[in-house]
């Protein structure tokens, strides 16, 4: 009987325990707990204040250097196609068109090419690893702050950052197939001026003879000179010398 009146007291015991330490952490979080940095010291140490938020009223500080969604500045982009290359998810899909002459400048002064048909970047495929990025020339591809861009339909995570409608890529390659026909044909049009301008009955080919080809052969070993026998008169003696 003792034993059962014992276990009463305990379980009111702890329960009053329970509810003491409850009604210290409700009287504790009157307050929203203060954003603090994760590299500070006491960081573990504060166990006071709320610690939930009310979102999308409230949110927490985004550091600058978070990597999230990506976005990309066309007025400094060359269409160089190294993030594309670089990407390991190829979540980025470009169609450069060739301009015929200089579209402009970056602002780093790097010279524009290139037209950007289609510039698209997949979001739901990006594994965030920033490596495009990185080997962007002119710095106009970045990783945002913008960490909430959640769509119901899967497809919406492509964003667009063409320059050019549909009706002005087809203008800029009818152009560029232009300017290419031209070029062709001035180049033809000026092999066969040299032609042209011989003489009807035909002129002597002055040309040069084409160039032999070289073929390495093994050089001869020199012959050995004949030794000659001379023989001085003047001192009355006989003499051998070799030719050189």
């Amino acid at each position: 009987m003792s034993e059962y009146f014992k276990n009463i007291s305990d379980g009111i015991s702890t329960t009053l325990t329970g509810m003491k330490l409850t009604l210290r952490h409700l009287w504790n979080a009157r307050k929203s707990r203060k954003p603090a940095d994760i590299r500070s010291s006491d960081f573990y140490d504060r166990q006071d204040g709320i610690v939930t938020i009310q979102y999308p009223l409230e949110t927490i500080p985004i550091p600058d250097n978070g990597r999230y969604r990506l976005h990309n500045e066309m007025d400094d982009c060359i269409v160089c196609d190294k993030c594309a290359k670089v990407c390991p998810v190829d979540c980025i899909d470009i169609e450069p068109i060739k301009a015929v002459e200089d579209i402009g400048r970056a602002s780093d002064g790097s010279p524009i090419r290139l037209y950007a048909a289609k510039f698209d970047i997949d979001m739901a495929k990006c594994c965030y690893c920033g490596l495009c990025t990185t080997v962007c020339p002119t710095e106009c591809l970045t990783m945002t702050k913008t960490f909430d861009y959640s769509e119901l339909d899967v497809r919406d995570m492509v964003y667009n950052y063409s320059n050019l409608t549909a009706e002005q890529a087809d203008e800029k390659r009818a152009l560029l197939e232009q300017f290419q026909k031209e070029k062709e044909a001035l180049k033809a049009a000026k092999a066969a001026a040299p032609t042209a301008a011989a003489p009807a009955g035909g002129a002597p080919d002055t040309a040069a003879p084409a160039r032999p080809v070289f073929k390495p052969t093994i050089k001869p070993k020199p012959a050995e000179e004949p030794v000659v026998e001379n023989t001085n008169t003047e001192s009355g003696g006989t003499s051998s010398q070799t030719g050189i």
